[in-house]
Parts: C-alpha cells; structure tokens; sequence
C-alpha cells in the first residue's frame, strides 16, 4: 500500500490491540505479521526511488527503528478499510540451505540482478527495485516439511510479453536446472536443490 494506507493500518492496530513488528529499511517502511500457520507476512509502503541511496551495484537498506509518529500522521484522516486497490506482492523471502545455489539459480541463470548481498542473505531484483527476491539461510538445516505443513508448494513470476516468457525458456539453463512446458505461453521451471520445500517456479505474461 502508500504511506497514507500503511499509516491507517497502524492506527486500526492500535485502535484493536494488535501488536505487529516494525522496520525503517530505508527503502521502504514495514509492518510485520505472521499468518496462522506462523509464516511471516511484510507489509510495507516504499519510499521514492529518487532517495534510494546506491553503495557501488548495490542498494542500501538496513532495519532501523521505524518512526511510528511520523506514519501515524501520514494515515491520518484515513480509515482502514482492508488492503487498498493495487496492493501487491512486491517480494517474496525463500529460505534455503546455502546462498550460492540460490545465486546460481536467481541471478546466473534466471537474470535477477544482485541488489544487496548480506552474506547470510541474497536480494536480487529487475528493473532496478530493491528486491523481488531474497534467499537466506537464517533457517538452514531445519527439517522438510511434512505433508502436513504449511509450505510454499508454487509462486510465479509475471514477465511483460509471451516473448519474454518464450525467451526465459529457451535460455542456456544448466544441467541441473529443469524447465517443464504448462502450455505455450505458461512454461514451468524448478531447481530442487535451492528451494528447500523444491517448490515450482512459473513464468506466464501479462499480456
């Protein structure tokens, strides 16, 4: 959501009792939940690309403490009614065993730029954003999940044409990377050694 909507959502959870976490990432300002099942859910309002602050090829981000005055004012004037029009998904976090896999997977043969490297943790971009994906190893060794568990079984990458879907399919992927065609414009692709739950990765268009 903007500032205005994400500073609503912290005056309801004030207005209910509810408790969230919070982050200044200097790119963005964040609210932190988790689901049901105990998976971590951001919601967060980006700051202008115009002050997103650059350290070589990488974009600087940090997690500092959050100015809840501030944002609290931005919303104010504005009631929570639920998630506003043009809410999305900006990134996703996938946890994985060791990072340099994951690179190869995201960045060498996907294309992700490497927008921030810390070492336990990999964010990786298109189109200059801070990132659309991040790897880390903060649960690294913990078992598989069960049948029974809440995991990420699929997640899709939305590219702007069937061209660009059609091109991501017939790049020189690695031995051990797999592509599985779902239709002509709907290609499927896995790398069962960086995800840990080896969930599918989807390509399709928007257009």
């Amino acid at each position: 959501p903007d500032r205005a909507s994400l500073g609503s959502l912290l005056a309801h959870l004030g207005a209910i009792g509810a408790r969230a976490g919070a982050g200044d990432h200097l790119v963005s300002e964040a609210l932190y939940f988790q689901d049901p099942d105990g998976l971590g859910i951001e919601v967060y309002a980006d700051r202008p690309r115009e002050t997103w602050q650059r350290r070589g090829d990488e974009i600087v981000m940090a997690t500092n403490r959050l100015d809840m005055s501030s944002l609290l004012g931005a919303g104010d004037g504005h009631a929570w009614n639920g998630m506003p029009p043009g809410t999305s998904v900006g990134h996703v976090h996938l946890s994985v065993d060791a990072i340099e896999p994951a690179k190869a997977f995201y960045h060498s043969a996907i294309g992700f730029d490497i927008t921030a490297d810390a070492g336990t943790a990999l964010f990786m971009s298109a189109g200059g954003y801070h990132h659309h994906v991040a790897t880390n190893t903060w649960w690294a060794g913990a078992p598989a999940a069960a049948d029974d568990d809440a995991r990420l079984l699929e997640w899709e990458l939305v590219l702007p044409t069937p061209v660009d879907v059609v091109t991501e399919v017939l790049a020189p992927w690695t031995p051990q990377f797999m592509v599985a065609p779902d239709g002509p414009t709907h290609p499927i692709l896995m790398s069962p050694a960086t995800v840990a739950s080896e969930s599918w990765n989807s390509f399709r268009s928007i257009s």
